[in-house]
């Protein structure tokens, strides 16, 4: 699948256009210092709302340091490791440096979005303190503008340098880069979430149910907590998440864009994403809401779908103007491969990929919000359900979980297969035109990650309110009404995000069989019937046993990743819990508001058990796909994959809509529908609530970087597993594969003595 790298260059025209796609990601980092100058410089409001801020700036910054010193250690390990991997020397150099650029992008991503994010939380609730809406969400969405543009900005910096220094090389380092960013997104989405859902679990059941108080009361010692959780988890975790999300897509159609496109695809996939820049300034400037809006939610939507259009006509304009009407016309192809590609437009097959890929967009971010937000009916039932008690809450919103699994599932599906036939034959066009379906997805992803950050700022904001008094009556009802859009955003951003891993997965997955042929054809060996043998052609046959094993584990990843990240936030949780009560108990005078609750204890606890809690899930997912592949072989491993791809897809829609449409039916309640705050129907859906915490806000939404983790090991690994096998080195993947196998059970077994206590 790969093109041969003496006909592909980068030079002249495809050289220049790949610096003027380097100066745009420069200007979005313009842009995005701009848009933090004009969030910086709205007020702060009262004093008490400024020292409310400042702790939670302080926990903030405190745990994300922690975090990147213990990831530090991971990041370490592997770059080194990446050295042994085959290949020639310059290139395992330069996989190595960019996977340490990589993870240092998605870190500074997500350090980025939390920084301004615990600014911007005072400022809107100041704002609403003013009774201005209007201002309120365009401070909120502005913020995220800045996350969207440094997100977009650093992931075009970093694939333009790699093929600017590396040419015709490029696709192989950039898999070092896509690995970096893809691991510690996954690291800081596992950690972060544990924070967050912690401390909310714990404050909702100490302060909500035994104690009675609203959610973001002062007197309960985890509200600083809680607020410090919505920060790390909502805006550095999913902020890193989205950039690595942008970085393994660019790395996919780069490495198949070589192959279809010759020398203009590795300069085509990186004009796409650099016209999203464009349609990402516009989006976010015209998100302002207007007084016939229902809800910021409508002025949201609005400025969503008029930058997707925008972005789509730009396409189209770039496309005719860069692409030739036939593949005879193309540089870099070999006369064998275009007569493959037969009489297929390469302008149609882009034009029709991108645009699959914008629409995909578009339809998951409104079945997304009918699933999740307030007002749609599946919502409004699971709000009607709290009538009859906890139970039925809770069977109502696993119910609206799975149904929406399987519309999102086939809404995925259906975008894979589209883009597949649009390859008129060819696996190799119909594979890069999946590539270029998430490159379409792609141009909306700066207004998607400014989306996402609203939510987390907006629940900030008011508990920022709730626990100075300052804001009261309209002001209240601002934020009230902004948290509850908040919680929709947040639930429409993860379900896009999956749908980029599923895109940039299948992609990947064409390029490690692509990988596998080139791997036999290196090793020259003739030990291996390869006629028989279909593995080391690429060919994933179901009925071999050990595929058969392999989609199976490969399935079970995906179950045993999110039991563990679950039960993580519950050992947590309980944690806080038992902190909280214990707060209460000995000192009486909180409840009188006479004492000061202790915040920087629960803040302590939660980092110090999310810390703890991410190593196991972040062992098993690099270390997984390496024990299948060198204990079972690379048929085996494709089989890992793709059993992860499927399960993880439906898995996570699941836990995310599940998730949002607990939290804004308890929304509902608290409005006044069905009882209103204290009543049963309000208890009952703060129990459905807190069951979906970890649900929407820890295992669901760290399944996306665990699917491209997986299947970027499965790709830097095969070389070394064909090598092996076919050099009469058998021995050697076993011993691998027994080893990587040792890890994971002794990962697991460690976790399980620490299920068994709670730490007090």
């Amino acid at each position: 699948m790969r093109a041969n790298a003496s006909l592909v260059q980068v030079t002249g025209n495809n050289l220049t256009y790949v610096y003027v796609v380097l100066a745009i990601s420069l200007v979005a980092l313009g842009i995005a210092y701009a848009l933090r100058a004009q969030v910086l410089a709205q007020g702060e409001g009262t004093e008490k709302m400024k020292e409310i801020a400042g702790a939670v700036q302080e926990g903030a910054a405190a745990y994300l340091a922690r975090q990147f010193r213990t990831l530090s250690y991971f990041v370490a390990i592997v770059f080194v490791l990446l050295f042994i991997l085959p290949g020639e020397t310059d290139i395992r150099i330069g996989r190595s440096i960019f996977f340490l650029l990589g993870a240092a992008f998605s870190a500074l991503v997500g350090y980025n979005g939390m920084w301004l994010a615990v600014r911007a939380n005072v400022r809107v609730a100041e704002a609403a303190r003013q009774k201005n809406a209007e201002r309120a969400v365009q401070i909120a969405f502005r913020t995220g503008g800045v996350v969207g543009m440094t997100t977009v900005g650093l992931g075009l910096v970093g694939a333009s340098l790699v093929v600017i220094i590396y040419r015709e090389q490029a696709p192989a380092v950039l898999e070092g880069f896509g690995f970096g960013a893809a691991m510690l997104a996954m690291f800081m989405r596992v950690g972060g979430g544990i924070f967050t859902k912690a401390a909310d679990v714990g404050a909702d059941l100490v302060g909500k149910v035994e104690k009675g108080i609203p959610e973001d009361d002062p007197r309960n010692p985890a509200t600083i907590a809680d607020n410090v959780g919505d920060n790390v988890g909502d805006c550095a975790g999913m902020a890193a998440d989205l950039f690595e999300s942008y970085a393994v897509t660019l790395v996919a159609a780069l490495i198949l864009g070589k192959a279809g496109f010759g020398n203009a695809g590795l300069v085509y996939p990186l004009i796409v994403p650099a016209i999203g820049i464009v349609t990402a300034v516009i989006g976010i400037f015209l998100t302002r809401l207007r007084p016939s809006d229902k809800n910021a939610m409508t002025a949201i939507n609005r400025s969503f779908f008029l930058s997707a259009i925008i972005s789509a006509v730009l396409t189209a304009l770039a496309t005719f103007t860069y692409l030739p009407d036939s593949f005879s016309k193309l540089l870099g192809l070999t006369p064998e491969r275009i007569s493959e590609f037969g009489d297929t437009n390469p302008r149609i097959l882009a034009i029709g990929a991108v645009l699959i890929g914008i629409g995909l967009a578009a339809a998951i971010q409104l079945l997304t919000g009918y699933f999740t937000e307030v007002g749609k009916r599946p919502v409004n039932d699971v709000a009607a359900s709290s009538q009859t008690g906890a139970a039925t809450v809770i069977l109502a919103g696993i119910s609206i979980g799975f149904e929406s699994a399987v519309y999102s599932a086939l809404l995925i599906a259906a975008g894979v297969f589209g883009a597949f036939m649009l390859g008129g034959g060819s696996i190799v066009l119909s594979l890069l035109a999946i590539a270029l379906a998430g490159t379409g997805l792609l141009t909306t992803v700066g207004v998607i990650v400014a989306m996402d950050t609203f939510g987390p700022i907006s629940d900030n904001a008011q508990g920022i309110a709730e626990m100075s008094g300052d804001v009261k009556g309209e002001g209240a009802q601002i934020l009230t009404s902004l948290d509850a859009v908040g919680n929709t955003t947040k639930a429409i951003t993860k379900g896009i995000a999956i749908a980029t891993a599923v895109l940039a997965a299948t992609a990947l997955f064409g390029a490690f069989t692509d990988a596998i042929k080139l791997a036999v054809v290196e090793a020259g060996s003739t030990t291996v019937d390869l006629v028989t043998n279909l593995q080391f052609q690429g060919i994933l046959d179901v009925a071999d046993p050990r595929n058969l094993v392999g989609l199976i584990i490969g399935a079970a990843v995906v179950f045993l990743f999110s039991g563990l990240a679950v039960n993580a936030v519950s050992r947590a949780a309980g944690a806080v819990v038992m902190e909280v009560r214990n707060q209460f108990k000995l000192h009486p005078g909180i409840m009188k508001g006479t004492e000061k609750p202790e915040y920087g204890r629960v803040v302590d606890i939660c980092t110090r058990d999310s810390l703890r809690e991410l190593v196991t899930p972040g062992l098993l997912a690099v270390m997984a796909p390496i024990a299948v592949g060198f204990g079972l072989g690379v048929g085996a491993l494709g089989a890992y994959l793709a059993g992860a791809i499927g399960t993880g897809t439906l898995m996570a829609v699941f836990l995310s809509n599940s998730g949002g449409a607990w939290d804004n039916a308890k929304k509902m309640v608290e409005d006044g529908n069905y009882g209103g705050k204290g009543s049963d129907a309000h208890t009952a859906t703060i129990v459905g609530d807190t069951v979906g915490d970890p649900f929407k806000d820890t295992a669901g939404p760290a399944i996306n970087p665990l699917i491209k983790v997986m299947n970027l090991v499965g790709l830097l690994v095969t070389p070394a597993i064909v090598s092996f096998a076919l050099g009469g080195n058998s021995n050697i993947n076993t011993a691998i594969g027994v080893v990587a196998t040792l890890i994971i059970v002794a990962a697991l077994a460690r976790n399980r003595r620490q299920s068994t206590s709670i730490e007090y």
